[in-house]
Parts: C-alpha cells; sequence; structure tokens
C-alpha cells in the first residue's frame, strides 16, 4: 500500500512517497497529481519545490495535464520564490514563464 512518510496530508490520507504516486498514475492516468507534486513525498523539507517542479514539466510534456490551475500556479510560485531567495532570480524568472494564463 505504499510506503508511509506521514500519518496524513492534513486532507486525511496518508502521505506517501513519490514512487508509489508514480506507479498510481502509471496504472491510473487520471491519478490525483497534487499528492504526487506535494514536495513531502519526495524531501523532508515542506518547501523544497525543485523535483516537484520538474517532475511537473515532464508530466506535461507526456501530457498529463489534469492539475488544477491553482496548483500548477502555486507549484511555480513557490519553486520561482525557492530560487530568488537563493539569490538566483535569473532562473526564478525563467520558472515564472511557465505560469499558466
Amino acid at each position: 500500500s505504499g510506503y508511509v512518510i506521514e500519518e496524513d496530508d492534513n486532507g486525511g490520507r496518508p502521505l506517501r512517497d513519490v514512487c508509489f504516486h508514480l506507479l498510481k498514475l502509471y496504472s491510473d492516468r487520471s491519478y490525483e497529481l497534487d499528492q504526487l507534486l506535494d514536495p513531502r513525498s519526495v524531501t523532508s523539507d515542506p518547501l523544497d519545490f525543485r523535483l516537484s517542479w520538474h517532475l511537473w514539466e515532464v508530466l506535461r510534456a507526456l501530457n498529463y495535464c489534469h492539475l488544477s490551475q491553482q496548483s500548477w500556479g502555486v507549484l511555480n510560485t513557490s519553486f520561482a520564490a525557492q530560487l530568488e531567495s537563493e539569490g538566483l532570480w535569473e532562473w526564478a524568472v525563467f520558472v515564472m514563464l511557465h505560469e499558466p494564463d
């Protein structure tokens, strides 16, 4: 039933590791992407959006486009803020160019 990282994700669901979510997505193309892209499924730092953002870009290229615009915007903005706080403002601009319309 997947590796449980934390007891729940504030929505009452157990927070599972990214490999579990990728397997679920493989078996069900409409699997909820919010759980998969939660930074806590990849790292212990809930504010580290690096892998989540890159994974979303790969999934979009593979035509998995059922992430809500709000979640997409939060992902982009959070990763851009993370880059800017590290002094990488040029990369933050690049990330924001991927902002949904």
